[in-house]
């Protein structure tokens, strides 16, 4: 069951992918948990390197800093959704997983004008009812091929998970956000965002959204 609800291959509760069968050394660099108060620094170090990302979304976090929230979108990166209040959806009722995931989707299409087509679980948890919201909204689930465990990690750790876990195809998972808290600390994010994509670039990898890396012919 534990694999079911958390491993990232699982597709038990609703179609999920985790990796891409990509040629060449493509990769994807995903946040999750904004927008946040310094999402925009991120934007910053992101248009540098000129690398796109794909950022999930949280409806709250989204009403509360809807101008944030639309910046990314008009930096051309792609914006996933990923709950309304990120809840632990385990052993919530089916119809939970609808009315959030709903509830996220208005805010974040009311906001900034896009209409996700990607979802990502808070916690990366997975639980009955969810293949129908996805059904419904139009949602594909998407895990990761490696997580920076940004919130607890130091800088060093976070780059070096993340660089062992980077294969072409690969999905990277860092936050923008800390949940629900306004004025986040993610410091340790921003430094291993400016150590990791340069080298990761210096290695022959490529970076594109979700959508580019996932559905190559769009």
């Amino acid at each position: 069951m534990t694999w079911a609800v958390r491993g990232r291959s699982s597709t038990v509760f609703g179609p999920s992918v985790w990796r891409a069968q990509a040629a060449g050394k493509t990769i994807a660099l995903t946040f999750d948990d904004g927008p946040s108060e310094s999402t925009p620094e991120l934007l910053e170090i992101l248009a540098q390197y000129q690398v796109p990302a794909t950022f999930f979304q949280i409806g709250a976090n989204v009403d509360r800093l809807p101008d944030i929230a639309r910046d990314v979108g008009r930096a051309g990166h792609v914006i996933g959704n990923h709950s309304y209040t990120h809840p632990l959806f385990c052993f919530r009722n089916p119809g939970f997983a609808t009315a959030d995931l709903a509830r996220a989707q208005r805010a974040i299409e009311a906001r900034t004008g896009v209409r996700p087509a990607w979802f990502r679980a808070p916690y990366g948890v997975r639980w009955f009812g969810m293949r129908a919201a996805q059904r419904r909204l139009g949602l594909m689930g998407v895990m990761w091929s490696a997580i920076g465990y940004d919130w607890k990690l130091k800088t060093g750790e976070v780059v070096r998970r993340l660089v062992s876990g980077t294969r072409p195809g690969a999905i990277l998972c860092l936050h923008d956000g800390r949940e629900l808290r306004p004025e986040p600390d993610i410091g340790v994010t921003l430094q291993a965002v400016r150590q990791l994509v340069p080298l990761l670039l210096d290695q022959g990898y490529r970076f594109e959204t979700l959508s580019r890396l996932l559905c190559p012919t769009n």
